[in-house]
């Protein structure tokens, strides 16, 4: 069952159940106001029957007189029964009703009044002391009027029932057709997705909040499986040609050199070439490796990034002979220490100033780590031939080389793991590049984990 009609059963189901509930109440106070309003009529009635019939004797002829035209106008002498402590009729003439019994009379003689309620008629019994003797005054009104009223309000909450069910049918079908009006535009771009596609966002031009938070979360959730969609496509084409280098390499000297016998010395160059190539396979494997685990990695804690800059300074000064100056004008040295991955971290500074030494032929590059608004900065500057501005937008992602990198080696991955390193830090990261060489801007912000 759909959504929308499984919706619309629920609220006409409700709104019965609770118009069923209400007009219960309703139909049953209307009920008892008007039985005791009939009851206080009677009431009335049986004691200006008494005061008529059994205080005759003690009345003005005037006084008679007046009780005589109230009592006419209340009741008829047909719904009137006086009975003596005989259980007698003595005044009236509602004689031999099947209705009064001797237990209703004794009722009233022990309660003071008593009421019969029958499909038809209203009894109202009260016990009257007389001087004469004491008497049990009963009198009965019709319940025609009655009967009506309450009929008339049941045909009129039928009516309302039948007729709000109807609409509230009609309603929340509108509804519900409404609020599922952006997620069946969402269903319906959905389906037109093509793997190819999956980073174009979905757009809905006006929505409830909550719809719009379930498509940024989708957009976001596309997105990044998108990203995870151009990584498996570059690494295939990634691994289909930068592996296959080294590999003919390796198996062409392997087989020029096993055509004949060799010098020694012919064997070591062999060997340290194919040493050479394996290591440059294993080197683009581990990256891949750290690139894939980066994202999932929390292994987080507090470190010193001073110490890492001086080490990776240290590493590549020996391994590079290269000349890095160095400067630190941070005051608040509190500001020096990060939560982190210490690894990634490190790896990523470490591609960063590898980057900026390699495509500088090793020209002097400067490292300098500042405070600014309370946040610790750290600037990265080299001289090298710089980042050509079309490819600027693409430069972070896996396997983007610049086009003017000539015969530089690289594999595309090391400014791109470390643009996710940075992310994962929520570490601000920029890039101001010329032809005079490349600027690498970083800002450490507070933890927010």
């Amino acid at each position: 069952m759909k959504l929308r009609k499984r919706l619309t059963i629920l609220s006409s189901i409700t709104f019965g159940v609770i118009f069923l509930i209400a007009s219960t109440i309703i139909y049953g106070l209307f009920y008892k106001t008007n039985e005791t309003s009939v009851i206080k009529n009677l009431k009335k009635t049986a004691l200006v029957t008494g005061i008529y019939y059994l205080e005759k004797d003690e009345q003005s002829l005037q006084e008679h007189n007046n009780i005589r035209r109230e009592f006419e106008n209340l009741i008829s002498r047909d719904d009137i029964a006086v009975f003596d402590e005989f259980d007698e009729v003595a005044y009236g003439k509602m004689v031999n009703d099947s209705v009064i019994r001797p237990f209703d009379l004794n009722q009233v003689r022990k309660k003071k009044e008593h009421v019969i309620n029958t499909r038809n008629d209203f009894y109202y019994g009260l016990y009257y002391a007389d001087n004469q003797g004491d008497f049990v005054v009963f009198v009965k009104e019709n319940k025609d009027v009655f009967n009506t009223l309450m009929n008339r309000l049941l045909y009129i909450l039928v009516i309302v029932l039948v007729l709000g069910l109807f609409i509230i049918y009609l309603l929340s079908r509108f509804l519900g057709n409404m609020a599922y009006e952006p997620i069946q535009k969402i269903i319906d771009q959905v389906r037109q997705k093509e793997i190819d596609r999956l980073n174009e966002p979905i757009r809905l031009q006006q929505s409830y909040s909550e719809i719009q938070e379930l498509v940024e979360t989708y957009n976001d959730l596309m997105a990044k499986a998108s990203e995870t969609f151009v990584i498996q496509k570059n690494f295939i084409n990634y691994v289909s040609h930068e592996f296959r280098t080294p590999l003919a390499a390796i198996s062409g000297s392997l087989e020029v050199f096993s055509q004949k016998d060799r010098t020694p010395e012919e064997y070591q160059e062999v060997a340290s070439r194919s040493i050479e190539r394996v290591k440059e396979l294993e080197e683009i494997l581990n990256n891949m490796l750290l690139l894939s685990g980066a994202i999932n990695s929390k292994d987080f804690m507090f470190f010193r990034i001073d110490e890492i800059i001086w080490n990776i300074v240290e590493e590549v000064t020996v391994s590079l002979k290269a000349h890095i100056h160095v400067d630190f004008k941070v005051e608040n040295v509190g500001l020096l220490s990060v939560k982190g991955n210490e690894k990634q971290l490190q790896l990523a500074l470490y591609n960063l100033i590898e980057n900026g030494l390699k495509y500088s032929e090793n020209k002097p590059l400067s490292i300098s780590l500042s405070e600014k608004e309370n946040k610790l900065h750290l600037v990265i500057k080299d001289e090298g031939i710089g980042i050509d501005e079309n490819d600027l937008p693409y430069i972070q992602q896996t396997f983007y080389r610049g086009k003017n990198v000539g015969d530089i080696k690289g594999s595309g991955i090391g400014l791109s793991l470390a643009s996710t390193i940075f992310k994962i830090h929520q570490i601000d990261f920029k890039i101001i590049t010329s032809n005079q060489g490349t600027e690498i801007h970083l800002q450490f912000n507070p933890p927010l984990f």
